[in-house]
């Protein structure tokens, strides 16, 4: 199971990279700030990558109490790291050309990883039978 859902998982995170990337590009493109413009092209691909976890990736068709805050919490969690290990990269590149792809990537990889492992065993843990402890 869980080989599946990493499967899934890589689709939809790539396709939430593609829409972070994008927004994040348009916005510097438009002068702003490039923390500003990573922080809101990160929280562009959340809307995505909560709908097409819960129901493609981990299956979760009904409404469960509280997922939707779990997920507001873990993700804000992992947009502080994203931010935080873009500019840090930014600043250790900055004589590099493609110091903003490289961080990019890194900030990337840190949320990506953190979102899996906290999708699976925080937000969308499996629903235990009742009865069952």
């Amino acid at each position: 199971m869980i080989s599946r859902e990493l499967r899934v998982f890589l689709v939809v995170g790539s396709l939430t990279v593609l829409v972070d990337f994008l927004v994040y590009r348009g916005l510097v493109w438009t002068e702003m700030r490039v923390d500003m413009a990573k922080g809101i092209g990160f929280l562009a691909g959340t809307v995505f990558a909560y709908f097409a976890n819960k129901l493609w990736t981990f299956n979760r068709t009904a409404h469960a109490a509280g997922s939707a805050l779990r997920f507001a919490l873990l993700y804000a969690a992992t947009l502080g790291a994203n931010v935080a290990v873009n500019s840090l990269v930014l600043s250790a590149l900055s004589e590099i050309a493609a110091a903003m792809q490289i961080a990019f990537l890194f900030a990337t990889g840190v949320s990506a990883t953190l979102n899996f492992v906290g999708m699976k065993f925080f937000v969308f843990k499996p629903v235990m039978a009742s009865g069952t402890k």
